[in-house]
């Protein structure tokens, strides 16, 4: 946005300074050149006076009007009537404009590339007695004409860049005055897209950076009222269907038939399992709910080092490869450690006792991946649950992995279709 600004007011100026600075050296330009050809006039006139109070004088006509040269610019020069030149008259015999001037007796004043000239013609009498025209010629160069123009050209635009990198730095520091707290705001976004729910944007800034500061506090205290009335209303829900299953297990006992009873117990204790599993979610803290990240090769170290020790107590052999380095996923440590337990639960619970299962967390590209796999009887590529499994764990891992953008593969973990082996699959964070 500062950048923006900067070249929008940047343009604005510029094209203000440029409609000042262009007609304005030009002005400068013209009035030297009218500086010029009035110095010229006037000294003309004055060689016009002194040819005609002097003729008939010519020594003392080329001493005034050397005098006049001396002086600096413009030259002037007399052409008498009998061809005879005074000054700086060099050409002026064959000049054209100079013969027109001898022949009309009409004064011509001419600027172009050669310079300025002004032209006065002078009544005077020649040798005979006779009326005759002479003409006086007084010349400016074109560094005359342009005397000066090139200092106030510069000064000029020097002026016009001073604005500019004036105008530049006021709109830089109006930027900043309207970034800095857009920054700020976004910061707290960030800080709320993270899971500290309880950061909060300082209202500051313009009018329009002042109410987005207070949509988004706003949107962060509902956002945290909605999550803890969702979590009440699902452990509200939880805890009412506790009533019904104690029910259900008090018939489930009443039953006189061994095989049914069993049954009956086995599937209420599957539903009880069901519940305390929407229990412990629903107690979740509010903010695990958050977008977060963690490093996947801490949080499965951790858990694998907690089933080594069942493993080696059930005769089962774990295989285990973990990279090096940090593999940052965008998921909470705790919710991380969570999918690693139902993923190696469910290998203990589903197999026998001395089945070997492997975990494994490599890296591929942008994506780091997670199996559990084990050479128990297996499952059918995903579709279907373990035997006697409610698939709920799944489930968990499922949501778990798709909500970050990841997800969950299932399949066989042998050729012959034995085994099972489970895959999280998950995107990277970038550092």
């Amino acid at each position: 946005m500062r950048r923006r600004i900067s070249w929008l007011v940047l343009a604005t100026t510029s094209t203000v300074v440029v409609s000042f600075v262009i007609p304005l050296c030009l002005l400068v330009r013209n009035l030297a050149e009218e500086r010029a050809m009035a110095a010229a006039d006037q000294e003309a006139r004055n060689a016009a006076t002194v040819v005609a109070g002097l003729q008939g004088r010519p020594e003392e006509m080329s001493e005034v009007l050397s005098r006049l040269d001396q002086r600096g610019f413009p030259s002037t020069g007399v052409l008498a009537p009998d061809g005879t030149t005074i000054g700086a008259a060099e050409g002026m015999a064959a000049d054209p404009e100079v013969q027109q001037v001898a022949r009309t007796g009409a004064g011509v004043r001419v600027v172009d590339r050669a310079g300025g000239r002004v032209l006065v013609p002078v009544v005077v009498e020649d040798a005979r007695g006779q009326v005759a025209t002479a003409v006086v010629r007084s010349a400016v160069t074109v560094s005359d004409l342009r005397l000066g123009v090139a200092r106030a050209w510069a000064s000029i635009i020097g002026l016009g860049l001073a604005l500019l990198l004036l105008a530049l730095l006021m709109a830089s520091r109006l930027g900043r005055r309207i970034s800095q707290p857009l920054l700020a705001v976004a910061g707290v976004a960030h800080q709320l897209r993270e899971g500290d729910l309880q950061a909060r944007a300082v209202v500051t800034g313009t009018e329009e950076t002042e109410e987005l500061a207070r949509a988004l506090n706003g949107l962060a205290e509902r956002t945290g009222e909605l999550l803890v009335a969702e979590r009440a209303a699902v452990g509200d829900l939880s805890h009412r269907l506790r009533t019904p299953v104690t029910a259900l297990r008090l018939d489930a006992e009443a039953v006189t038939d061994p095989e049914l009873a069993a049954r009956l117990q086995e599937h209420i204790a599957t539903l009880q399992a069901t519940i305390d599993s929407i229990v412990a979610e629903a107690r979740r803290p509010v903010r695990s709910a958050l977008a977060s990240s963690c490093d996947a090769t801490a949080a499965v170290r951790g858990r694998v080092a907690f089933w080594t020790v069942l493993a080696e107590d059930q005769g089962r052999p774990m295989r285990v490869r973990l990279p090096e380095g940090s593999v940052p996923v965008p998921l909470a440590a705790d919710d991380l450690t969570d999918l690693v337990d139902v993923l190696v639960d469910n290998v203990f619970a589903h197999t026998p006792d001395g089945t070997p299962f492997a975990v494994w967390l490599t890296v591929h590209g942008d994506r780091a991946s997670l199996v559990v796999a084990d050479e128990g009887p297996g499952v059918a590529a995903g579709r279907t649950p373990r035997p006697g499994s409610t698939g709920l764990g799944l489930d968990i891992v499922r949501r778990t992995a798709n909500a970050c953008g990841g997800e969950l593969l299932v399949g066989a973990a042998l050729a012959d279709g034995t085994g099972t082996r489970v895959e999280v699959s998950l995107p990277l964070v970038a550092t």
